[in-house]
């Protein structure tokens, strides 16, 4: 058994999931007000996964730091590890909105894209 909040909406269903072999995922929610819960809580225990907003070193820039993020959520065990792929990287400027920094970060399918222009 596991408890949890759901937080795809701003209701916060406080959802129980058991574990329950006639469901197609094995786990069975409680307590979700829409079928979004089920889908979170499912997601979440079996293959959980996580945006990653960070920031990048920038040459001639406006600033030195240039804020990036992945374009799509990547699983959560990835995240250090992706970490310390972006933090090598080292872009010039002019640099534009949602230009892709790093191309499919360690075959997770998500772009390191910028999240401002900047000069």
């Amino acid at each position: 058994m596991k408890n949890m909040i759901c937080i795809v909406c701003p209701i916060g269903c406080k959802m129980t999931i058991l574990e329950d072999s006639s469901q197609a995922s094995g786990l069975k929610v409680i307590g979700n007000k829409c079928p979004r819960g089920v889908d979170y809580a499912v997601r979440e225990l079996t293959n959980p996964t996580r945006p990653l907003t960070t920031t990048v070193s920038i040459k001639n820039g406006l600033l030195n730091r240039l804020p990036v993020r992945t374009d799509r959520d990547i699983p959560k065990e990835k995240i250090f590890e992706v970490m310390k792929e972006i933090s090598k990287i080292e872009v010039n400027a002019p640099i534009k909105s949602k230009e892709v920094i790093l191309s499919n970060v360690l075959g997770t399918g998500a772009n390191v894209i910028a999240s401002r222009s900047m000069d």
